[in-house]
C-alpha cells in the first residue's frame, strides 16, 4: 500500500494549505469510511466544477483555484485522501467530446479534440477498491442542470455529464462506486499509482497553438457557460 500513499510533485499534500484544511476539518479524527465520505463531499461540492489551466497542475493549485474538472479534482481528492491515510490510485481514460457540448460551443466545439483525457480515483478501503468518478460535478451545478433539462430522466449527455440516470445519478458515496461521466468513456489507459505517472505517459493531444487558445480563451468561455448554469441564468 505504500505506493498508494506516497507524496509526489502533483500530490503535494505536505503543503501548508492542504495540512491546514485537513486540520481545520478534523478529517483525521473520523473513522475511515466517514473520512472518505467527508473528503469526497468536500472535493465534489466545495471545489466547484470548472476548467483549470491544465490537467497536470498540483493539488495545491486546484485548491487555490477552488474549481476543477475530472482530472484536476482527481488530483486534489487523491492528495487529501493520501494525507489522511487512505490508499488510492488513478484510472486513466478518454471520453467523447460530446460530453462537453454546451459547456463548449460554436467553433471551439468543432475544433476541439474528439477524445478528451479523463480519469477517476480508486480508493482502497475495507479490502475493496471503489471508483470515485461522481466527484466531478458539484451538486449545486448538477441541480441547476437538471432543472434546465427537467424533461430528461434517463440518458443525458452534455454540459460535463454523461449518465443513463440523469434524474438520480450515483454521485453519493457510502461504500459504493460513484459516476457522472462514465458513459462517455471510449478508451481505457489502465491504472497508475499517481497522476504524475499518468500524465508522463498520456496528455491531451493539442498542438502548441490550440493549447494556447484553450488556456487563454476557450476555458474562460467554458467556465462562463458553466457558471451561467450554476447561477440559473
Amino acid at each position: 500500500m505504500d505506493n498508494y500513499l506516497k507524496e509526489t510533485k502533483t500530490l503535494n499534500y505536505s503543503d501548508n494549505s492542504i495540512q491546514k484544511l485537513i486540520n481545520d476539518r478534523n478529517w483525521k479524527q473520523l473513522d475511515p469510511v466517514e473520512r472518505v465520505k467527508a473528503i469526497y463531499n468536500y472535493a465534489r461540492d466545495e471545489i466547484k466544477f470548472g476548467y483549470n489551466i491544465s490537467d497536470g497542475i498540483p493539488a495545491t493549485e486546484v485548491l487555490k483555484d477552488g474549481y476543477g474538472q475530472c482530472n484536476t479534482k482527481a488530483t486534489l481528492l487523491m492528495a487529501l485522501l493520501r494525507a489522511t491515510g487512505i490508499p488510492n490510485r488513478i484510472h486513466g481514460f478518454t471520453i467523447d467530446k460530446a460530453l462537453q457540448k454546451g459547456a463548449i460551443s460554436g467553433i471551439w466545439y468543432t475544433i476541439s479534440p474528439q477524445n478528451i483525457l479523463h480519469s477517476w480515483v480508486e480508493i482502497y478501503i475495507n479490502d475493496t477498491w471503489y471508483f470515485l468518478e461522481g466527484v466531478i460535478l458539484d451538486k449545486e451545478y448538477l441541480k441547476r442542470l437538471q432543472e434546465k433539462n427537467n424533461d430528461c430522466k434517463t440518458t443525458f449527455c452534455g454540459y460535463g455529464a454523461y449518465t443513463d440516470n440523469f434524474e438520480n445519478p450515483p454521485i453519493e458515496w457510502n461504500l459504493n462506486n460513484t459516476f457522472i461521466q462514465d458513459k462517455g468513456i471510449n478508451q481505457d489507459f489502465g491504472l497508475f499509482d499517481t497522476p504524475d505517472e499518468f500524465y508522463a505517459k498520456h496528455q491531451q493531444k493539442l498542438g502548441a497553438f490550440k493549447k494556447f487558445i484553450f488556456r487563454n480563451i476557450v476555458r474562460q468561455s467554458m467556465n462562463k457557460n458553466v457558471n451561467k448554469i450554476r447561477n440559473n441564468k
